[in-house]
């Protein structure tokens, strides 16, 4: 379709929310064409809409609709995102990296801050200490199940190596004299477990980090109109040169502006030699110093056993200076390559790895494997540690908050370390949990570190860990109790304002109050910080008392309390007993629901709503985090947006839906200044504000938006009552009034049924979105050369995180 001379030709490019959908759905069309993109990602048309192609090249833009009448709709074009979180069926496994990935929202939720560089750093420092903390806690879960449960306690006693034909060859009483009964032998052969798991995660990272963070931002994102518009004409990203990786940008651009906030291949890098060696250092201690301990209680040569133990220490500080020793660079692209610490620092380790199982495999006649293995004292240091990490990160967050506080920052600016703490609990169940089963089921119908029991069992920690868990359910289940009559509460005060709202029809009740409990449910929202504030309570107070029941008695919890009164004393036999059999479910339900949602796509699907919120930031305090999606999402945005302006000189109206909002947002601050001048965007269902706002302060906050709104042509939103998701951006002149939901209270003539409630869903239905977009394409500034404009708009300098430093943030 040609557009007539003088006329000018109009884009509404869609962005989906979370869960993904379908071109048909999102065009309303079930004949749509992809028109660029791939499997993964793609850009979608009607095939009445799809633009000619000649040859092999690009298609050809001027096949966009154009308006000559005020109510005309724009060409649509759908960008189909949800198979970046949610296509392979191998990404189902990524549920078991919830912890990781927890703790990196962590370090995105830090407070804004005004003139506190090196608070800044500190804090990423802090974050990222927390999040190397998890993976030594994962591969220390692994070296507790394989070389202490399995290796050393279970095939060093006759009682629980009988009858386990997979485990005879290692126990001396079931095969006496075979090679491998030596312990030393045993944990060196059962370490190739964790070794597998680490190398699997390694694996894993680099993957991805070849897909997501090796790629250098397109050319979209350069302020040069000459090299945006010689792209255009060519079709190919080649075309344009990227920016100079020296040039920064000023220090008050807004985070998600920044040419470096896409590209964080040096950091993810580094992160991932530094998680590696510390995995790989975890296994090979838990051998060591097994083997050297062994070796000196039997008056045997300790030389090699403590060598090896010093390169431990020495490696251990080699990593802590890699994580701490510098952050992000997101005011330029930065190309550097930390080769001598991504490669040396992981080779080092494994090197030492293997040493250290040739050391564990010399003879050893006498050796005997009694009681447990030393890591009983690493699990409540690792706890002990993550516990001071985040009091201090707690600290930090607060001293940031007070210098540019913000009422609307949830939890006053505590949000990053309540859920860095929640980050460590989640990891404490799911490996605990992992334990706990595997203990059980190996002792059969003994209870493990208890009278009778065959094997010593698992850490005394985890027993108590496992104990704080039904308290921890019953607050849970307290509070939302609690939410729930608030809920109810304010449902029936709000029955009035729904009749207030449809005047002049006839009410009846169970109307009114199925629309004023949606509305009441989708307040709920707005109460989450106070939920992750109590529950963050909760688990920094039971987590103590476990650390200090552990630390001061070395009995699990129904041992330790035999001499207490005998209700106290049965409340810690059934908190224990029933807290190992929940931390076990726990972890048995995370592993079934991945295997299902490996052979379900719906299941995955679900899985991929919760990494839609979760992975839209870069890793930049966990590199065996899922991959950012937006780092490919976002730079195809603003090429299209780009290249398709400059082609045609037409008005494009950049439409984005509940996540679908964050990225659009997220890619008009990446858009050349004359590119983001041409645009207008339409925001509905949006939680920009609600939800990334109020947790992500530092890049949502008001002065981002208010900052934003000033760079785009024009700005609307969309929102209801009844969206439990979406709500208002406040930005002066950006909200539009509450939509109606429902659209009409009961039957009409147009509706001869009562309309459904449609909460956060189906937009375009109310006409109040036709007529938003209308205005905007009215209102957008003609085609033809824009004046440039000096940056992004900011109405008050904020810290970014500093490059350099020995803390680096």
């Amino acid at each position: 379709m040609q557009s007539a001379p003088g006329e000018q030709p109009a884009l509404e490019l869609l962005v989906h929310g979370v869960g993904g959908t379908t071109p048909a759905e999102m065009l309303d069309d079930p004949h749509t064409v992809r028109v660029a993109g791939d499997d993964t990602a793609a850009l979608y048309r009607r095939a009445k809409d799809a633009p000619p192609r000649e040859g092999d090249g690009p298609p050809r833009e001027d096949a966009s609709r154009a308006h000559g009448t005020e109510g005309d709709a724009p060409v649509q074009e759908a960008y189909v995102w949800c198979n970046l979180t949610s296509g392979d069926a191998s990404r189902a496994l990524w549920l078991l990296l919830l912890p990781f990935m927890v703790v990196n929202l962590a370090h995105w939720m830090r407070p804004r801050a005004l003139r506190r560089p090196r608070l800044v750093r500190l804090y990423g420092a802090l974050v990222r200490l927390i999040g190397l903390s998890l993976t030594v806690l994962l591969v220390a879960s692994a070296c507790e199940v394989a070389l202490d449960l399995t290796a050393w306690q279970c095939a060093g006693t006759a009682a629980c190596a009988e009858g386990r034909a997979w485990l005879g060859f290692l126990s001396p009483h079931t095969s006496p004299g075979d090679w491998w009964t030596q312990p030393g032998r045993r944990l060196a052969l059962a370490a190739l477990v964790p070794a597998a798991l680490v190398l699997l995660l390694w694996f894993l990272a680099h993957k991805t980090w070849s897909a997501y963070e090796n790629q250098r931002p397109l050319p979209a994102a350069t302020d040069d109109a000459d090299v945006v518009a010689d792209a255009a004409a060519t079709g190919h990203a080649a075309a344009a040169t990227p920016p100079t990786p020296d040039a920064k940008v000023p220090r008050d651009t807004p985070a998600l502006a920044r040419p470096g906030f896409w590209y964080g291949r040096r950091i993810v890098a580094r992160l991932r030699a530094a998680h590696t060696a510390a995995a790989l250092l975890t296994v090979a201690a838990g051998v060591g110093t097994a083997v050297t301990a062994q070796d000196a209680a039997h008056d045997g040569p300790v030389l090699a056993g403590r060598l090896l133990c010093g390169l431990y220490a020495v490696l251990g500080v080699l990593v802590l200076v890699a994580v701490c020793r510098r952050g992000r660079s997101e005011r330029r692209l930065d190309p550097a390559f930390d080769r001598l610490t991504v490669r040396a620092l992981p080779l080092a380790a494994l090197v030492v790895l293997l040493a250290t199982l040739g050391y564990a495999l010399a003879d050893r006649p006498a050796d005997r494997s009694t009681g447990t293995l030393p890591g009983d004292v690493l699990f409540r240091v690792l706890t002990l540690t993550q516990g001071l990490l985040v009091l201090v990160l707690a600290v930090v967050a607060a001293l940031l908050h007070r210098s540019a506080p913000d009422s609307r920052t949830a939890l006053r600016g505590y949000g990053g370390p309540a859920t860095a703490l929640l980050a460590c609990a989640l990891g404490g169940v799911l490996t605990g949990g992992l334990a706990q089963r595997v203990a059980d089921w190996l002792d059969g119908p003994a209870t493990p570190g208890e009278g009778g029991s065959p094997l010593a069992g698992p850490p005394v920690l985890l027993s108590w860990q496992a104990a704080t868990l039904p308290p921890m359910l019953l607050l849970l289940l307290l509070l939302a109790a609690r939410l729930g009559l608030a809920t109810w509460r304010r449902a029936r005060a709000g029955a009035a304002q729904v009749e207030a709202d449809y005047p002049g029809v006839r009410h009846d009740e169970a109307r009114t109050r199925a629309i004023a409990l949606t509305r009441a449910a989708a307040a709920l929202t707005d109460r989450a910080p106070a939920l992750l504030g109590l529950s963050a309570a909760g688990i920094l107070l039971l987590g103590a008392v476990a650390l200090l029941g552990a630390w001061t008695s070395g009995e699990v919890p129904g041992e330790a309390t035999s001499g207490l009164p005998a209700a106290a004393h049965g409340v810690a036999q059934t908190c224990q007993a029933l807290g190992s059999w929940l931390t076990g479910l726990a972890a048995l339900l995370f592993l079934a629901f991945g295997r299902r949602a490996y052979r379900d796509p719906h299941a995955r699907r679900t899985i991929g709503i919760l990494w839609d919120v979760g992975t839209f930031w870069p890793r930049a305090a966990h590199p065996f985090a899922p991959p950012c999606y937006a780092e490919r999402a976002v730079p195809d945005l603003t090429w299209r947006m780009a290249t398709w302006t400059a082609r045609t000189g037409g008005r494009l109206v950049l439409s984005g839906h509940s996540q679908g909002s964050v990225l659009a947002a997220a890619a008009a601050w990446q858009l050349p200044s004359q590119v983001r001048g041409r645009i207008a965007l339409l925001t509905y269902g949006s939680p920009l504000e609600r939800l990334y706002g109020r947790w992500f302060p530092a890049h949502f906050g008001p002065t981002a938006l208010t900052g934003l709104h000033g760079d785009v042509s024009q700005w609307t939103n969309l929102y209801r009552a009844t969206d439990p998701i979406g709500g208002p951006v406040r930005v002066p002149g950006v909200d539009h009034t509450p939509l109606k939901d429902p659209l009409a209270y009961g039957r009409t003539p147009d509706e001869p049924l009562p309309p459904p409630l449609h909460g956060h869903g189906d937009y375009p239905c109310d006409p109040a979105f036709a007529e938003a977009r209308a205005a905007l394409l009215r209102r957008l500034r003609p085609a033809g050369p824009v004046p440039r404009q000096p940056g992004p708009t900011s109405t008050a300098p904020e810290e970014a995180e500093p490059t350099g430093g020995a803390a680096g943030a």
